[in-house]
């Protein structure tokens, strides 16, 4: 898993947030490992919603921080296939890599919300940690 420039490692469901709202860039994903089921990974995905679907905490620069991030499950079996949690009644595929899994999702139609289309790295982020365009208290967000 290491391999995977998205992969993300044992960081935070709100770290995890934090990274794919500074992009601002709708289809950004990253991989994380799960808080809640050890050995499962989850695939977060940003999507920009319009402002009024929101109540901000915090006001600067909100406007091009909006959006919210589906988290999808991505686990493999024994036998060594992966696999995600998408959309109810969509197929569930296996993949023999997960970087398969990735690419099928890059694609339209998929069972998720939006294509995966802008990949954030984990040594990209690493190394504009401290460069952001904004703080982290700048932006809290509330589903409607």
């Amino acid at each position: 898993m290491e391999a995977v420039t998205v992969y993300h490692g044992k960081i935070s469901r709100e770290t995890g947030e934090k990274l794919l709202l500074a992009t601002g860039l709708d289809g950004s994903y990253l991989l994380r490992d799960s808080e809640s089921v050890p050995g499962v990974y989850c695939l977060c995905v940003f999507v920009h919603i319009p402002f009024q679907h929101y109540e901000l905490a915090h006001r600067d620069e909100a406007s091009r921080y909006q959006g919210y991030i589906y988290t999808y499950r991505v686990s493999q079996t024994e036998t060594g296939s992966w696999s995600a949690e998408t959309a109810p009644g969509v197929h569930k595929r296996f993949f023999r890599k997960i970087k398969n899994l990735i690419s099928a999702f890059q694609k339209p139609d998929q069972g998720i919300v939006i294509p995966l289309q802008y990949p954030v790295e984990k040594s990209s982020a690493r190394s504009t940690q401290g460069t952001t365009r904004r703080s982290d208290s700048d932006v809290c967000l509330k589903a409607p």
